[in-house]
């Protein structure tokens, strides 16, 4: 449920801005701040959360997150002065960041090859939902009646709730055996929890060596260029076009209401978005990740480049729409799943975490990036110019796809480990998978 309160938040800040803006006369730079401190934030949770699940174990933090995130979620809906709310949502962002790599890898862990990544990607999915129920309960409360001082409070306390339900389960989390033998060294444990688990006894032990191994080494750091500097660019053009979704249709739809955008917006994720989560996990394990990943860019990069090459679109509402919504589900589709399931696979067990955390934390700086500066240039180029810009990322993407990523389909973890052991084996090959 942290990825629900992760997406419903990226919308809600939108409308919350827009609501604040007269309310307490915030200027430029106060809105850019608002809109992207949770972002810098999750950055940073990101890289602490992933490291200490390397170090502590994945049960120790597991649960941590999402207190952090209730919390400052909470605490939001009570600010009392802009200080103190930028204060609160830098404690939002730590607990989103701190989600990523925990979720991830333990999912990941406990998955096997055949459905890891439907399941992996079946968590990121409520991310979907979060997308669809943010601006549904965004409109309910702006055409309720009620004061908008106390709508955006109402706003950003409610993400506190879907995340704050999954707590005490957490908590209750087993250690995953992966991680009790290949870096605890535990293999009696490890046994008793997938007894526990499963019914069956654990009968195959990974090498004991793959818990020496460093983050950096060559193939370590092609990996984690690729990871991380995919999931940099995707959450540029993603959260450039969720925190912007308001300025966006308000410049395609100038008379309509806050209400109306808001609806229009919700409509987007409904039609493209959201289907675009569950399609991509039910072809997870049937494409292949790199596939895709290329694709989804490969369709952004088309997208934006059509409306930057006939800037004409813009004036024709439904058209653009349409390019608008294919863009969202081809994220969705593609690179905005891969991203959070590949650096769960690609590295060896004592780095996962850390691994995982470095990756998000790129995607969250590509997030700030995109939420902070995309608005100023929207406003000052326009939306087609704004496009093109996207456009040069998502084809930056594919090249990173290609060159620097292994390709997991049908491979095991412990396939994976292998290579680490491996002398002479190719950077991006892994060994075929057997029947």
């Amino acid at each position: 449920m942290g990825f629900f309160t992760d997406a419903y938040d990226l919308f809600i800040i939108g409308t919350v801005t827009a609501i604040l803006t007269p309310l307490w006369h915030l200027n430029t730079g106060q809105l850019a701040l608002l809109n992207s401190t949770s972002l810098a934030s999750a950055a940073l949770g990101a890289l602490f959360f992933g490291k200490m699940m390397d170090v502590l174990g994945r049960k120790a933090m597991y649960g941590i997150e999402v207190i952090l995130l209730t919390l400052g979620a909470v605490l939001s809906a009570f600010a009392p002065s802009f200080g103190w709310l930028i204060f609160f949502r830098f404690l939002v962002g730590l607990g989103v960041g701190g989600d990523y790599p925990t979720s991830s890898v333990i999912m990941s862990e406990y998955s096997n090859r055949k459905n890891r990544g439907f399941l992996v990607t079946m968590v990121f999915a409520m991310q979907g939902l979060g997308l669809l129920v943010g601006p549904l309960v965004a409109a309910l409360l702006l055409s309720s009646g009620l004061p908008h001082p106390l709508v955006w409070r109402l706003m950003l306390g409610l993400g506190a709730i879907p995340a704050a339900s999954v707590i005490y389960l957490r908590r209750k989390i087993s250690e995953t055996p992966r991680y009790l033998i290949a870096v605890k060294d535990d293999a009696q444990q490890a046994a008793e929890v997938v007894s526990h688990l499963t019914g069956n006894l654990l009968t195959t032990v990974p090498d004991e060596s793959v818990a020496t191994q460093k983050l950096w080494t060559r193939r370590n750091m092609i990996r984690l260029l690729g990871t991380a500097g995919s999931w940099f660019l995707i959450d540029v053009a993603f959260y450039g076009n969720g925190v912007s979704s308001q300025l966006i249709l308000k410049a395609l739809l100038p008379r309509a209401t806050l209400v109306t955008t808001t609806l229009v917006a919700a409509g987007i994720f409904l039609v493209a978005a959201v289907p675009g989560y569950y399609i991509a996990a039910a072809f997870m394990d049937r494409m292949g990740r790199k596939v895709i990943q290329s694709v989804g860019f490969g369709v952004m990069a088309l997208a934006y480049v059509s409306i930057f090459l006939v800037p004409e679109i813009v004036r024709l509402p439904i058209l653009f729409l349409l390019i608008y919504a294919v863009s969202y589900f081809f994220i969705e589709f593609g690179p905005n799943t891969t991203t959070f399931l590949v650096p769960s696979e690609v590295f060896p067990t004592n780095l996962r975490g850390t691994a995982h955390g470095i990756s998000a934390a790129g995607g969250k700086m590509g997030a700030f990036l995109g939420a902070f500066v995309l608005p100023g240039i929207l406003k000052s180029l326009g939306l087609s110019h704004t496009m093109g810009l996207l456009a040069a990322v998502s084809a930056l993407g594919i090249l990173l796809t290609l060159l620097t990523l292994p390709e997991m389909k049908r491979h095991s973890l412990e396939d994976n480990e292998e290579i680490w052991r491996a002398q002479g084996v190719s950077d991006s090959r892994l060994p075929q998978p057997t029947e």
